[in-house]
């Protein structure tokens, strides 16, 4: 299974575990670090686990809330005074428990621009100043858009209360007690723990380290969201440790155990999970995904980052779980393999294998491309002439993404976020279209350049690609003219 998922995906490198019955009873790795390193992946090494992070963050505040340093319903407010919604009202009534169950009324990936593509300059503070200025496309409360943000200011909230930086937190209430002694949060250093994977992207055929660590990986301002790593023993753990409370007594009390797996939030169930898993209901608790899946109860997550993926799922009656990392772009490897593993348990004599799973997947996504579902060809692009884009050349402001400049160096017209390195790029004719071609992010990320004249003019961002990751949130951006280039 994990083989012939290597080998069909072509992938980088992986790491997998099985617990059966609260017991270890499979570990494997493949692959490597850096492709082509010669570097071998091992149990120890480190992967970014992307929105895994989110449940371990719900672990913390229930540690809180088990002694009493707040309360699920305690207004945000009350910990963060300078928290700020975009309803006046909403800002009162947020509590607690909201910022972990993506009913806050934002869009799906509401400003996550302000987070990825990593790294950036945006702090933690500069993310929980930016909410007031992202519009609800919801009423509060009235429905499930998945996000980010909140997440960054549950962090923040459990730092507040316990006094201390939530780096220390996760260290003090997750990683020491629970002996997960590889992960790292926070600003550390890559060259001093090593044993390290590298993300990758497929180019030409070949598997590319994109956006590789420095020797220094700073304290990410999506630490609370999905900025943690872990190493396969440590991830193995802590399924053991979720599975089974008598592993380290007294960790975390039975209440706030069931606060954590509890349906908060209504979630749609997909078309595809109720074909595959026989699915009746669907729901988000703290961090975790709740469903059914044949029967039998569901815990599970699944963590993206350009380059990474992570998947995690739990049988908490049967007190068995399953684990995958993978350092390269694998979303279909990722949903077949964790499906296959999965249906062991839940309809071993229905189980399909990994390759089925990718081959319905496949034909998913063919019958989206035919069904007009697919990026526009937009191989005849040319760079932009200074003479046709003379007249909204300048500097801009949005309210939450900050300063850009959209100006000439050299013969380029070029588009920049002050914040955002990698948010640079050459501005491209199409037609009577304009586009950015990203210097460093792939085709898949480009969005289109629309521009509005008027006093001021004004310009906006739209996706070009009808699969873009949803944390490209262009729909957001509302740029003002804001002064002349340099």
């Amino acid at each position: 299974m994990l083989d012939e998922t290597v080998a069909h995906a072509q992938l980088p490198g992986i790491a997998m575990a099985v617990v059966e019955d609260g017991k270890p009873v499979f570990a494997a790795t493949r692959g490597e670090r850096i492709a082509g390193s010669g570097e071998a992946i091992d149990a120890d090494t480190l992967f970014k686990i992307a929105s895994n992070s989110k449940a371990m963050t719900a672990a913390v505040l229930a540690r809180l809330v088990d002694r009493g340093v707040l309360d699920w319903n305690d207004p945000v407010v009350k910990h963060l005074p300078q928290f700020r919604m975009h309803d006046p009202w909403v800002t009162t009534q947020m509590q607690v428990r909201d910022l972990l169950i993506h009913n806050s009324g934002l869009g799906l990936g509401a400003g996550d621009l302000m987070l990825w593509p990593e790294p950036n300059a945006f702090t933690r503070q500069d993310i929980i100043a930016g909410l007031a200025h992202l519009k609800p496309v919801t009423s509060f409360r009235s429905g499930y858009a998945y996000d980010n943000l909140m997440y960054v200011v549950a962090g923040e909230v459990a730092a507040a209360a316990a006094g201390k930086p939530y780096d220390q937190l996760l260290r003090e209430e997750l990683f020491i007690p629970l002996g997960m002694t590889r992960c790292q949060a926070g600003r550390w250093s890559v060259r001093a723990v090593g044993n390290v994977a590298q993300p990758h992207t497929r180019r030409q055929g070949r598997n590319v380290v994109t956006a590789a660590d420095a020797a220094i990986s700073p304290d990410l301002a999506s630490m609370a969201a999905g900025g943690i790593r872990c190493s396969l023993n440590d991830m193995t753990r802590w399924m053991q440790v979720l599975l089974d409370p008598a592993l380290v007594p007294g960790w975390l009390g039975d209440t706030q155990r069931r606060a954590l797996w509890t349906a908060h939030m209504p979630m749609p169930i997909g078309e595809r999970q109720r074909r595959w898993d026989n699915a009746h209901f669907s729901a988000y608790g703290y961090g975790w995904r709740l469903s059914d899946m044949d029967g039998q109860w569901k815990v599970a997550h699944t963590g993206t980052l350009s380059g990474m993926y992570s998947s995690l799922a739990l049988l908490p009656d049967r007190r068995t779980g399953v684990v995958i990392l993978i350092n390269g772009d694998a979303e279909q490897a990722r949903t077949a393999l964790m499906q296959a593993a999965l249906k062991h348990y839940t309809a071993p004599g229905a189980a399909a294998g990994v390759l089925d799973y990718a081959a319905q997947l496949a034909a998913e996504r063919d019958q989206r491309h035919a069904a007009g579902e697919v990026r526009p060809d937009t191989r005849a692009r040319q760079p932009a002439t200074a003479a046709a884009t003379a007249a909204w050349q300048g500097r801009y402001v949005d309210p939450w993404l900050g300063p850009a400049s959209v100006c000439m160096d050299g013969a380029r017209l070029r588009l920049s976020v002050d914040k955002s390195p990698a948010l640079r790029g050459t501005v491209m004719q199409l037609g009577s279209r304009w586009l950015v071609q990203w210097d460093t992010l792939g085709a898949d990320a480009e969005p289109w350049l629309q521009v509005q004249p008027g006093n001021p003019t004004t310009l906006a961002l739209a996706a070009i690609d009808p699969d873009i990751d949803f944390s490209y949130d262009y729909q957001d951006l509302h740029f003002t003219r804001s002064g002349d280039c340099p």
